[in-house]
């Protein structure tokens, strides 16, 4: 699949006609007799192709004056797997944008942050997505306001307040725009029998994902590096506490064949958006698992690897900058080991929280609480404190941004410029925090040794040359090649409690 695929419209129809599912949130069609905008596998009989028009995204087809549909529910599709994927200036502005950073910036702020005039990024915005970033964000707010409304019980203001609108005229107006029904009309057409949640700022909600998903090396890896206080593996569920805009939240994510079950208790549902955009973010779940499978495929060495469990995901995080951290606390460590580096500076530095079910206790120390921090009460080499202490400097400063709008190749060069930081520290938080799906590690002890046992090149140059053929793709290959070793990461711990890895 390549950028703009909505302009390919032989393509599109056929993607159409086949109701596939693959294809959502890649474009949307548009229906001139109706109306209304699909998304590619909408179970209602396709219209005439000379009726059909594509949009690239939700906010384009809201602006030419579509509504969603009412059956396929175009807005919860998942997300266009090309912002992961990308690093200009479009991608990190839609990583931006779904991060909340225009509702509570403004687009000057969004501009900022990308370090290009506010004339650019909405011309670059409306020449590639047909809508400029107040567009985006107003689709975003949209999608919002449909889940609060149909799955909470809150009064209509509050949930127009929650998904960020200035006004309850605004939030008004806008859902009978986008849905073609107003609000008290989106929540009563919901079954009766409902049994919302209860629990003051707790939400339960469906995050959707292109399939296959293979979840074992994804929820095992959170699983085995959990940090005690911050996450935890619980009845299945992978849980973890999380620092937002507006206040912290715990998220409760459990792998379903067809859905990851989310369960979010915020402090301020402001921050819902952010909280789910950031979900997606770690589990990874807007990636095209097709496309990617596909290129790793042609390998004749990897095929087997992809076939045995096809649709690997990398494990992300959810805060780039605690990953960072993590990633220098675990250099030449064991996993137990960095473990117990994080639990310690999270009991000592980190800020507590509540957690109705209890067992989470802290959020993970920001950069400015760790770098007032005394290097000698650090239980650590000198030369990896002297690493910690500098990047915590960097990270706090602002020196080094490792956000959603982070330059990938200027981040490395200035991570790779600090003390300690050789290439596999740099790599990881490239394919970690940083989300470049081509970052690699060709000298890592793992990858290295399934190397050897493949048959492919076991030294880092080598090894280096022949993944070439594996681009943009690479961080999918570490996954499989790492599979085949018997590391805790690659299982899905489904019968271990949160005490078995605390």
């Amino acid at each position: 699949m390549q950028n703009g695929m909505h302009t390919d419209r032989e393509r599109c129809v056929r993607a159409v006609r086949s109701k596939d599912a693959r294809f959502d949130g890649w474009f949307f069609t548009a229906v001139l007799t109706t109306r209304i905008y699909c998304r590619p596998s909408c179970p209602v009989v396709p219209p005439k192709p000379e009726n059909m028009t594509f949009h690239p995204s939700a906010a384009a087809c809201q602006q030419a004056g579509f509504r969603a549909c009412k059956r396929c529910r175009p807005d919860t599709s998942p997300g266009s797997p090309e912002w992961n994927q990308r690093a200009d200036l479009v991608a990190r502005a839609m990583r931006l944008i779904a991060d909340g950073v225009v509702d509570r910036d403004g687009v000057p702020g969004l501009a900022a942050r990308l370090g290009y005039s506010t004339r650019q990024v909405e011309r670059q915005l409306l020449a590639e997505l047909g809508a400029g970033p107040l567009a985006l964000a107003r689709a975003q707010r949209a999608q919002t306001a449909r889940l609060l409304i149909e799955t909470t019980p809150l009064p209509m203001a509050e949930i127009a307040f929650a998904a960020g609108f200035s006004s309850i005229r605004t939030f008004n107006d806008t859902v009978r725009e986008v849905f073609a029904l107003s609000p008290s009309e989106l929540r009563a057409r919901l079954p009766k029998t409902r049994n919302p949640a209860t629990t003051p700022g707790t939400l339960a909600l469906r995050l959707p994902f292109r399939a296959p998903l293979n979840p074992d090396n994804l929820f095992g890896h959170l699983a085995a590096t959990a940090v005690p206080g911050v996450e935890e593996w619980r009845d299945g569920a992978y849980r973890r506490t999380l620092r937002l805009p507006y206040g912290h939240g715990i998220a409760s994510l459990t792998p379903r064949p067809d859905h990851i079950a989310c369960r979010l208790t915020l402090s301020d549902l402001r921050d819902l958006p952010v909280a789910i955009s950031r979900c997606r973010r770690m589990l990874d779940l807007d990636a095209d698992p097709v496309a990617i499978d596909e290129q790793l495929r042609a390998d004749p060495l990897l095929a087997p690897l992809v076939d045995k469990a096809p649709g690997r995901r990398v494990p992300r995080t959810v805060d780039e900058a605690e990953f960072a951290v993590r990633a220098v606390l675990g250099q030449q460590v064991s996993t137990a080991a960095a473990r117990t580096h994080a639990a310690r500076l999270v009991t000592a530095h980190g800020e507590p929280v509540d957690d109705p079910e209890g067992g989470l206790t802290h959020l993970f120390p920001a950069p400015e609480a760790l770098a007032a921090v005394d290097p000698e009460t650090l239980a650590m080499p000198r030369s990896r404190r002297a690493t910690f202490t500098t990047l915590v400097t960097e990270l706090a400063s602002g020196a080094i941004h490792l956000g959603p709008e982070s330059d990938w190749p200027e981040t490395r060069a200035r991570l790779l410029a600090l003390p300690g930081f050789g290439p596999w520290t740099t790599d990881v938080i490239a394919i970690r925090a940083l989300g470049d799906p081509d970052a690699f590690l060709p000298t890592d002890l793992g990858i290295r040794r399934a190397a050897q046992e493949l048959g492919l090149p076991s030294t880092p140059a080598a090894l280096t040359a022949r993944a070439a053929a594996w681009r943009p793709w690479r961080a999918y290959a570490v996954q499989y090649l790492w599979a085949t070793d018997s590391h805790p990461i690659n299982f899905l711990p489904v019968e271990r409690k949160s005490r078995d890895i605390q």
